[in-house]
């Protein structure tokens, strides 16, 4: 696997092994040839992720994640499984690129009482699992991702983050 780690939040200096933990979880669910992805990881701070969320969805605030895959593999039926990424001519499987926010992940998980691990392995499987075709938009899409995503942070050891 081509894991590109770009940190520019030095707090993020622990977060090379919970992304490949994370990514390696949810590209064996869905049943990805790993060893021939590509993925980028930009690990960094509101200010950053803010600018991108402005200028990628033109929403000038923070956010905690954000995707932007390579292909689209999202279903045109709702709540149906996207669609498996393909090989390029090189042989490679360019998946895209996740941004992740230290604030707001610390933000929000001592507002939920959340432990940090957990709560950033969470949205390491929810990035990727955009780039693999998952959204939340219409509801039945939504349901699908949130279960997805309960299936592979169960097998992490990491409990059901949307039990309140």
């Amino acid at each position: 696997m081509n894991l590109e780690i770009t940190i520019e939040d030095l707090r993020w200096h622990e977060i090379e092994p919970l992304i490949l933990r994370a990514v390696e979880a949810t590209l064996d669910y869905r049943g990805v040839e790993k060893d021939n992805c590509e993925i980028s990881f930009l690990c960094c701070d509101d200010a950053r992720i803010a600018e991108l969320n402005s200028e990628f969805r033109e929403k000038p605030t923070p956010t905690n994640v954000l995707s932007w895959p390579t292909a689209e593999l999202s279903s045109e039926i709702p709540g149906e499984i996207p669609s498996m990424p393909e090989m390029d001519f090189t042989g490679e499987i360019a998946l895209g690129d996740v941004a992740i926010s230290y604030d707001t992940c610390m933000q929000e998980a001592i507002e939920a009482g959340k432990n940090l691990e957990d709560h950033v392995t969470h949205l390491i499987v929810h990035g990727v699992l955009h780039l693999l075709g998952y959204d939340h938009i219409r509801d039945p899409d939504a349901t699908l991702m949130e279960g997805v995503e309960v299936k592979i942070l169960g097998k992490l050891g990491v409990d059901n983050p949307y039990n309140t």
